[in-house]
């Protein structure tokens, strides 16, 4: 009634079942089930999970903290304007840098004009 299983029987049922056309499963070499790397939002330095995951020139964040630092009003990928690391609106980024005619202006940094005429005065040439 009851028979003993020893080492060469499972071998040949082995074999039967690979002969009938049936195929191990393999696991695919590229799956993983080491931790990723967490990514942190650049606005909040939080985690940012994959489902709630936006990169905005190189930048990640979370879709609700991707905001215009003049008016934070929520941004999307299209509706942005980015200078110097900084997110804005478009209506936001016309208002404070175009207007004005020079991008450093708006940040409180030296015009470039300010830089030339410096150092044509220290090469002796003025144009005055």
């Amino acid at each position: 009634m009851f028979q003993a299983k020893g080492p060469s029987s499972t071998a040949s049922s082995n074999e039967a079942k690979s002969n009938m056309g049936t195929s191990i499963v393999q696991r695919s070499k590229s799956f993983s089930l080491k931790a990723q790397v967490k990514e942190t939002c650049n606005a909040c330095q939080k985690t940012v999970y994959p489902m709630e995951r936006l990169v905005a020139d190189k930048f990640v964040f979370h879709n609700y903290c991707f905001c215009c630092k003049h008016c934070h009003t929520k941004l999307s990928l299209g509706s942005y304007a980015a200078l110097h690391g900084e997110f804005y609106c478009k209506p936001h980024y016309q208002q404070l840098f175009k207007s004005k005619g020079n991008y450093d202006e708006g940040f409180g940094r030296k015009q470039h004009k300010q830089l030339w005429l410096q150092k044509e005065v220290e090469n002796g040439t003025d144009t005055a």
